[in-house]
């Protein structure tokens, strides 16, 4: 059997090579006759998978894509090939929340007004934006929800309309997919009417797809002094990022929020289980197995550890500095695709296990609600 997967896949020969031969190629310049021959297609979201790639191909059984995000998939060409497909849902949502908590301790720290004062919006609240809602309201942050889709399937989800949550919130992040028609689409969510009404202070964090917030109706309102706090990890036109608006952000990233180790390694392993039920056979690998030992396997902390010291902890784990002072020194020297490609590593919470210098203390609650280990 015959395997092309895309090289920025963690662990993908270790995970399927005991199924056929794998070649790795090139997500964003895959051509049909690359993948002419393949029984089975891996992607990430770089990869459009359509008629016109697999138009040379007559024996593919399988594809998936290691992304939560399943927009870059024709999924009814599949159907019509009945060509099995499976994506990996909530594979980086934690990798993603993390980055958007490090985001805001930065935001509150260079605002000077503790997180905790803070009311942030959640717009998109399925396998990532609900892992988020948890985590705030877990640190004592208000939190307020917008998601069309679950108010009407929920009676009791605490549903605002996108208008009205962006005039009460100090903050607002995106995790919705991207929808260009239908009854909620989410194509420039963020654009130069709304942003209109969006008083100054409110920070616009973007996580989720880039052509969601309209980067030119940002770069329009920065010119007219508009001094809005933004965190960009995704772009309109990815990989061709509008470099004039780079120098207004706070924070500006390779779409590498979902970009941990585990976050891009649990894709691989689902997918690999996904082929496998396709196949009726058992998996005999785990995430686990190919994991390296974390730099920081333990911390010990006192009775004394406090809600305040929280931002502490996760900063030792990832502090999102680091890959806005990558994007800025290397974007326009290697580019976007070489920024994703050589992605320094990166630990979830889930790395380090917590505990405390008394076994007789009960532990934080927000920890544990944090995604560490205890």
């Amino acid at each position: 059997m015959k395997i092309y997967a895309d090289e920025n896949m963690p662990y993908v020969q270790q995970f399927f090579a005991d199924l056929g031969t794998v070649q790795l190629v090139d997500g964003r310049q895959l051509t049909a006759a690359q993948v002419a021959d393949a029984d089975v297609l891996l992607v990430r979201s770089v990869t459009q998978v359509n008629a016109k790639l697999l138009s040379q191909n007559n024996c593919l059984k399988f594809v998936g894509t290691a992304t939560i995000g399943v927009d870059h998939i024709d999924q009814a060409y599949l159907t019509s090939r009945e060509i099995s497909f499976s994506s990996a849902p909530g594979c980086n949502a934690q990798s993603v929340v993390e980055y958007v908590l490090s985001s805001l301790f930065l935001l509150a720290e260079q605002q000077q007004k503790p997180l905790q004062q803070w009311t942030v919006g959640v717009i998109g609240v399925g396998q990532i934006g609900s892992r988020l809602v948890k985590t705030l309201q877990a640190l004592e942050v208000k939190v307020l929800q917008s998601d069309p889709l679950r108010a009407a399937n929920e009676p009791d989800f605490p549903h605002l309309d996108v208008a009205d949550l962006l005039t009460q919130v100090d903050a607002v992040s995106f995790h919705v997919p991207l929808v260009k028609s239908g009854d909620y689409p989410t194509l420039k969510l963020i654009n130069q009417q709304n942003l209109q009404q969006l008083p100054a202070h409110v920070a616009i964090i973007n996580a989720s797809r880039g052509e969601v917030t309209c980067n030119q109706a940002l770069l329009n309102e920065a010119k007219n002094g508009i001094k809005r706090p933004l965190v960009l990890d995704v772009w309109d036109n990815e990989p061709n990022v509008l470099l004039e608006l780079v120098p207004y952000t706070r924070i500006a990233t390779a779409h590498i929020a979902g970009h941990s180790i585990e976050g891009k390694a649990r894709g691989t392993e689902m997918l690999y289980q996904a082929l496998c039920k396709t196949l009726k056979m058992e998996p005999k690998h785990q995430l686990h197995d190919f994991c390296p030992v974390p730099v920081m396997e333990k911390l010990q902390i006192s009775a004394n550890f406090r809600l305040s010291d929280v931002q502490n902890v996760c900063r030792m784990l990832y502090d999102v500095r680091r890959d806005d002072a990558l994007f800025r020194f290397h974007l326009q020297g290697h580019g976007f695709d070489w920024l994703r490609k050589h992605y320094p590593p990166r630990r979830e919470f889930s790395s380090l296990q917590v505990q405390l210098d008394n076994p007789a203390v009960a532990i934080p609650e927000f920890l544990n609600n944090l995604g560490f280990r205890f």
